[in-house]
């Protein structure tokens, strides 16, 4: 009995000051680190998340923006930072997928991290030159077939969630086409007006301008069901092809971040998400609001390693480490 209760007096002293550290957190600014230059979807939700937890704290979300080798830089930069929740990172889609395609990758994308809130989900809208001859995916299955690496499709980098849902695509239908990374989202789009690329994949943000504007053509959704900033565009799967994909940002802190700290993050990235004037920001961005819990976001994270290290070997996806 004493022996237990020694146990018990010894547990209460070293959860103590993690426990005092979780009810001050924060008493400074916390640094938000976000692997992707400004502007970008990424960095429009991150900012706008950061400054309600401001609110919420009273103290200063900082965005610190680290772009660079996919992600990584930045990413590698949480990692090694202390583990006090003073230091938050965003990462997307391609954090996922980087676990798979850079074997030397300086951290883990998952045991790494404390997963601390996925913040919300984008589908990807899947576009087309306007001289291209498919009006719908059907169609242009149809002429992928007959013109087998013939056609094009632009990402903005390789690994990235759209270059990967476009690959799922073409294993899924048993089409070739062939694949062009550019460095970004924009000089990509600037080739599809042009005439230069057949097709491309990305959130509809980017490119549902540019299908209003008369530029390009939609052909479809890869989402579940259609989405509210487009109803007038069909999902993939009503086009008989059943390829779901999108990215989606979330919140990381480094591992051994105090649980009860990581909680706080996670109620607090919640309840910013949830106020209706950002949730409907992020409707109209073509983004469903999440605000998940620590714990969903791990399940979340290791279901998206898992399915993007699928396509990943069915496409044998290749790239240089950096």
């Amino acid at each position: 009995m004493k022996r237990h209760l020694c146990r018990l007096i010894a547990c209460a002293f070293l959860l103590a000051p993690a426990l005092l550290h979780a009810q001050t957190f924060p008493t400074k600014s916390v640094r938000v680190i976000v692997p992707y230059p400004p502007g970008g979807i990424t960095d429009v939700m991150t900012r706008t998340v950061a400054l309600e937890m401001a609110r919420e704290f009273g103290q200063s979300f900082v965005v610190d923006n680290r772009p660079g080798a996919n992600s990584i830089l930045g990413v590698d930069l949480l990692a090694k930072a202390s583990a006090d929740g003073y230091t938050l990172g965003t990462v997307i889609a391609a954090h996922a997928a980087n676990q798979t395609l850079y074997p030397k990758l300086p951290y883990d994308s998952i045991s790494s991290f404390e997963q601390v809130s996925l913040l919300g989900t984008a589908p990807l809208i899947l576009c087309a030159n306007n001289t291209l001859a498919a009006n719908s995916v059907k169609e242009l299955v149809d002429l992928a077939k007959a013109k087998p690496g013939q056609l094009t499709f632009a990402s903005s980098g390789i690994g990235a969630a759209a270059h990967l849902t476009a690959e799922l695509l073409m294993t899924t239908t048993g089409i070739k086409m062939v694949h062009v990374p550019y460095k970004g989202t924009a000089p990509a789009l600037q080739d599809l007006m042009g005439g230069q690329i057949s097709l491309m994949m990305d959130t509809p943000s980017s490119l549902l301008p540019q299908v209003r504007a008369g530029k390009i053509k939609a052909l479809g959704m890869a989402s579940e069901k259609r989405v509210a900033i487009a109803p007038e565009v069909p999902t993939l799967l009503e086009g008989g092809v059943p390829v779901v994909g999108g990215t989606w940002v979330g919140l990381l802190a480094p591992a051994g971040t105090p649980r009860a700290v990581v909680e706080r993050l996670a109620l607090a990235a919640g309840n910013a998400v949830r106020k209706p004037e950002i949730n409907e920001r992020f409707v109209q961005l073509g983004i469903d609001p999440v605000g998940s819990s620590a714990p969903e976001f791990t399940r979340f994270l290791r279901a998206e390693v898992a399915k993007w290290a699928q396509v990943i070997k069915d496409a044998n996806v290749k790239i240089d480490n950096y």
